[in-house]
């Protein structure tokens, strides 16, 4: 396979939704510790998130004042740091939104299955070129994947025989879900699903999937919640 195996890692609510208002609720509570447990004991080479959740989680909203940067639209070449860490932060960040003050995931509670992270930027051609001498400055890898729009297969096949990458947690939101989804590049579910039902603005699992079969590969209950696997039929 020409792409890291993709297992999809995220908590759900009862009724399949994955952002929303309801995952702060007392009942996501220890189906959010179960999530971060297997996210630990996975061991993968990295994790994958979108700009949404990267900003929620990581960096708050901050960005850089580019105005101290040159523009130069003949630089748009990947661009990957030496001594790389082998564990990646890859943030599918379209049009170079995100603002980070280090080039490695500081988490506030040192949770192994996210801190030291090395953050890789996947980028479309549609980046302002300061944002570029930006991620450089700050030793911040990137790739780009697309002109206008991320090219999942390419950005996947950039991260395996540019980085090493073997197998990467998806863990975005319901759009990127929803594009890895679309390129056929699920292989895996890994499901938390805590015992709530979300308000009518959360949002689904994937948006706008396409058909795909799964295979439900295991099932438990741990502590009132389902913890469930499956696994991509063979195309």
């Amino acid at each position: 396979m020409d792409r890291p195996y993709i297992l999809c890692h995220m908590v759900t609510s009862i009724d399949g939704k994955v952002t929303g208002d309801f995952l702060f609720q007392p009942p996501c509570a220890e189906a959010t510790e179960i999530y971060y447990r297997i996210n630990r004991e996975r061991k993968a080479d990295g994790f994958i998130c979108g700009r949404v959740t990267m900003e929620g989680s990581f960096t708050n909203g901050w960005y850089p004042d580019l105005s101290k940067y040159q523009p130069d639209e003949t630089d748009r070449n990947d661009y990957l740091a030496d001594g790389l860490s082998g564990f990646y932060a890859v943030a599918f960040d379209t049009h170079g939104r995100l603002g980070w003050k280090s080039n490695t995931i500081i988490d506030p509670d040192g949770d192994p299955g996210y801190d030291g992270a090395q953050i890789i930027e996947v980028l479309s051609e549609d980046v302002d070129t300061r944002y570029l001498a930006y991620l450089r400055e700050t030793g911040i890898p990137y790739i780009f994947a697309g002109e206008n729009s991320i090219d999942v297969p390419l950005a996947l096949f950039k991260l395996k025989t540019l980085l090493g990458c073997q197998t990467l947690l998806l863990e975005g939101g319901s759009i990127l879900n929803g594009a890895f989804e679309r390129a056929d590049a699920v292989d895996e579910l890994s499901l938390v699903v805590a015992p709530v039902i979300a308000d009518k603005d959360a949002k689904p699992l994937f948006t706008d999937a396409d058909t795909a079969n799964f295979s439900l590969t295991a099932a438990e209950s741990e502590n009132g919640n389902l913890v469930l696997r499956y696994k991509r039929n063979a195309r």
